[in-house]
């Protein structure tokens, strides 16, 4: 079953060794809290074959500052990293992420998205949190495949807009616009954001109506654009 973890924001610039220590953190939970996810990681690259990769900080930097080098980059958008992990049997894990930029109308994002057994159990509310605490975002999910086509097909959902799914995270101005009514379990985190507990593997009508009711209240209303803020 593929799962997929995710955090967005809008613009902040950052030096590619506060990016790097970011990305360090997320690594090693991601180890800690799944791993036999993981053994080995590659390199995805633009251009060419992937390349073995050791996840410790002076690697990341150097790939980080190498990115930072290409001559297509530009701080507007900000600097990728994808990174791709082979476990044990039935396991594989990617994680990809484009941070650090002052993009007016491209979010930021990091995304771990993780191939598991069916009957594998994963800590998917542990994982969001993880990327809410060490990236800050605006918002999060965690979603798989029949979970956002039913918000495709049966909220208006598209691709770049504000989203939950069987969990979510919303940053402090976000939470503040959710109703007390809201039948969810919430969790605050450090710094006033909070994590949803929404509904079950394969409730994918659960989420489609709590995701309305967020919508309705404005705590999924998209940044404005030109963007010029990293949270609502």
């Amino acid at each position: 079953m593929r799962r997929v973890v995710r955090g967005f924001w809008g613009p902040r610039p950052e030096p590619a060794e506060a990016l790097a220590e970011r990305w360090l953190r997320t690594l090693d939970g991601l180890a800690e809290l799944v791993p036999q996810a993981a053994d080995a990681w590659s390199q995805v690259h633009g251009n060419g074959p992937a390349t073995a990769f050791t996840p410790d900080g002076d690697t990341l930097l150097g790939a980080l500052r190498t990115a930072q080098g290409a001559a297509d980059w530009s701080d507007l958008t900000g600097t990728g990293l994808r990174l791709v992990g082979t476990g044990a049997p039935g396991w594989e894990a990617e994680v990809s992420g484009l941070a650090g930029g002052t993009p007016e109308f491209l979010l930021q994002s990091l995304a771990i998205i993780l191939h598991a057994p069916d009957e594998a159990v994963v800590p998917e509310e542990v994982l969001l949190s993880l990327v809410a605490r060490v990236w800050e975002p605006d918002f999060g999910d965690v979603s798989d495949d029949d979970v956002l086509d039913a918000l495709e097909d049966d909220a208006g959902y598209s691709v770049g807009d504000p989203v939950v799914g069987r969990t979510g995270y919303l940053s402090p101005g976000r939470a503040a616009l959710v109703s007390d009514g809201l039948e969810v379990v919430r969790e605050p985190l450090p710094g006033g954001g909070v994590l949803l507990s929404i509904a079950a593997p394969g409730d994918s009508a659960g989420v489609v109506r709590v995701y309305q009711r967020l919508r309705e209240a404005g705590a999924l209303a998209p940044l404005p654009r030109p963007m010029d803020r990293a949270v609502l």
